[in-house]
């Protein structure tokens, strides 16, 4: 009992010595994207609405930050990103736009991925798409001009 005790004991501290030897040092010149905030609530919104939000983020870094292809959890769910590198200090957005035809819940992530310290990060959409109400349907604005007509 003795032998496999302190078998296992070596093991462990094998484990370690080797991980400790394979950690490479972190460049700390390293571009760092920090967001402004990593959650969008739309609250209610109808169904056909605008499903664009915006997050804007800065590299903080002092080398050049490079976006890879952002990762959305759904195919309603589609995110648009700068292509070009973002300066040290500079900042970009990214553009996430939902499709609203579907009713519902919305709990959607995007997940960016780059060469910052920080490899990937998640983006949250949330909020909650509703049907428009028969009288909203109804209204018909054919003019700038004109009075809305309910049929």
């Amino acid at each position: 009992m003795r032998k496999i005790l302190l078998t296992i004991i070596i093991l462990v501290f094998s484990v370690f010595a080797i991980n400790a030897q394979n950690q490479k040092e972190v460049n700390p010149n390293m571009p760092k994207i920090e967001f402004e905030k990593t959650v969008y609530n739309y609250g209610t919104i109808y169904q056909g609405s605008d499903g664009t939000c915006y997050f804007e983020f800065k590299n903080t870094g002092k080398e050049p930050l490079i976006l890879s292809k952002p990762r959305s959890s759904c195919g309603c769910t589609v995110p648009t990103w700068p292509k070009q590198p973002v300066l040290p200090g500079k900042t970009d957005k990214i553009k996430v736009t939902y499709n609203t035809r579907r009713i519902g819940i919305i709990n959607k992530t995007v997940t960016i991925y780059s060469n910052a310290i920080n490899k990937s990060i998640v983006l949250r959409i949330k909020g909650k798409v509703v049907a428009k109400s028969k009288e909203q349907l109804l209204l018909k604005n054919t003019d700038k001009n004109a009075t809305p007509v309910n049929k």
